[in-house]
């Protein structure tokens, strides 16, 4: 099977309900690929800050400063 000269260069037109389907379908598998990506970062950085050791001692507070006008 090859493709002639006028299949090529002339596809056919396409119905505008089609081509919205196209699109969704083209934009749904994006937006899959990137939650799935944000979901395996997610997961990777939940096992980095676990895989941490506990701190010891909690944070000092900070005093606040006054002005002596």
């Amino acid at each position: 099977m090859t493709a002639t000269k006028e299949e090529f260069f002339k596809p056919g037109k396409l119905s505008a309900q089609a081509k919205a389907e196209q699109t969704n379908a083209v934009v749904r598998d994006i937006l899959a690929a990137e939650a799935t990506a944000r979901e395996k970062k997610t997961e990777k950085l939940k096992a980095l800050r676990l895989a941490q050791p506990a701190p010891d001692e909690a944070p000092k507070k900070r005093g606040r400063k006054t002005s002596n006008t």
